[in-house]
């Protein structure tokens, strides 16, 4: 028996779940889909979002042979058979190629289609769920156009969810009867997986006994047969790095509820260890010199949680989010050391001044010719000289935020320095 995902699997661009942004009506997928000029494209994102079902479709829609390959087991041998087939009786009008998960296939691979992808004997329609501009060589993708698929959401899964169900009911002759929330279970806890909540239909269908020509579908078995939400992650790939990004961004941009939301998507994800980074790192990028124990706060949570481990890490890794998020911001500490380092990088340097140099000869007496002057001899712990080298006397990397804590410590300064 077919999979219940692929016998309701959508014939028409208009039954596709989700991707209303390139398969709307004004979308540029779908009007390049209904031109009939079909070029090599590479549709990125998800799994379950509908990459083959589309692919599917083009397929139909074209008068060319639909090959399809798997780069997870195919071999360059596999592209040798397809190429061999060309200018045949078998593909008198060309193949379409549909590759799925490119990004297991190596240069030489890749390679092995550009010829045939030139001259159009070959259109490619590759898939991948990783950011193609990482995976896909530059050949290859400057001689295609990218499409992102992106998750789909509960309330566009749950009428597949419905049809689901009333196709299996259908397919056994059955009525179905489901309690309330059993579709949005199966809808959220997918993860954006339109195939997933396919998959669920069928597993609690199969579960569920049939009394009387009835079958009754409930909450409980929907619940179980989800689990955990099946939320896309992957420590490796784009899920990570746009996870910890938001994190970063939300407890910069001062919204602990946001902050809250990504670092519960970083934990649930078991990656305790990415969200301790970015909580470490905001505390001196984002908080800094406005309140300075931030960092040292953070750090105590940070250790807390490691000890800890999960599930309870939560705790002290949300006390460290709502501490930065609702903190006062400065990103003094960041423009500072970004514009020294760029004189460096610049090459602007030179020794240090004479005084500031490592005393080389200890014990003979030349080094009092450095004329050091130390500080703390001075009143207020504070003697005019020059540190910066020659090339750079003048130059001002640091600026004072415009905080209470930091204006407070450049009020002192101006007063001790006389620059009131």
């Amino acid at each position: 028996m077919r999979p219940l995902a692929d016998e309701i699997r959508p014939g028409d661009l208009d039954e596709v779940v989700g991707q209303k942004h390139i398969l709307g009506p004004n979308g540029l997928l779908r009007r390049i889909i209904e031109s009939g000029n079909i070029p090599n494209m590479v549709f990125y994102g998800p799994s379950g979002t509908g990459k083959t079902t589309v692919a599917n479709i083009i397929a139909r829609r074209t008068d060319r042979t639909l090959r399809r390959l798997n780069a997870t087991n195919a071999s360059l041998s596999d592209i040798k058979s397809i190429i061999g087939e060309l200018d045949t009786l078998l593909t008198p009008g060309g193949v379409l190629l549909y590759l799925d998960e490119i990004q297991y296939f190596n240069k030489k691979q890749q390679q092995s289609l550009l010829e045939f992808i030139e001259d159009g004997r070959i259109t490619l329609i590759a898939s991948t769920t990783e950011n193609p501009y990482f995976y896909v060589y530059n050949a290859l993708l400057s001689r295609s156009t990218v499409f992102e698929f992106k998750s789909v959401t509960p309330e566009e899964i749950a009428p597949a969810v419905e049809r689901a169900i009333n196709k299996v009911a259908s397919r056994e002759g059955v009525e179905c009867e489901c309690e309330p929330g059993v579709v949005e279970k199966l809808a959220v806890s997918c993860g954006g997986d339109v195939r997933k909540a396919i998959n669920g239909v069928e597993l609690i269908f199969d579960a569920s006994p049939r009394i009387d020509g009835k079958v009754k579908l409930t909450l409980a078995d929907a619940e179980a047969a989800t689990g955990k939400s099946a939320m896309h992650y992957d420590r490796e790939g784009d899920e990570h790095y746009d996870a910890v990004s938001a994190l970063m961004k939300s407890l910069r941009g001062s919204d602990p509820d946001a902050a809250l939301h990504y670092l519960a998507r970083l934990l649930e994800a078991g990656d305790l260890i990415g969200a301790i980074r970015r909580l470490l790192c905001s505390a001196s990028e984002d908080i800094g010199l406005a309140y300075p124990q931030a960092a040292s706060i953070v750090k105590a949570c940070c250790d807390s949680a490691l000890q800890l481990g999960l599930p309870e890490a939560k705790l002290p890794l949300a006390e460290a989010a709502l501490l930065l998020a609702t903190a006062p911001k400065s990103n003094s500490v960041v423009m500072g050391i970004d514009a020294a380092m760029s004189d460096v990088r610049a090459g602007k340097y030179g020794p240090p001044p004479r005084e500031l140099q490592n005393v080389h000869a200890d014990g003979t007496g030349f080094e009092r010719e450095q004329g050091y002057k130390y500080p703390h001899n001075y009143a207020h712990h504070y003697v005019e000289q020059q540190y910066l080298p020659d090339a750079l006397v003048g130059t001002h990397y640091y600026e004072y935020g415009d905080n209470k804590t930091e204006q407070a410590a450049k009020r002192y300064w101006q007063l001790i320095k006389g620059e009131e």
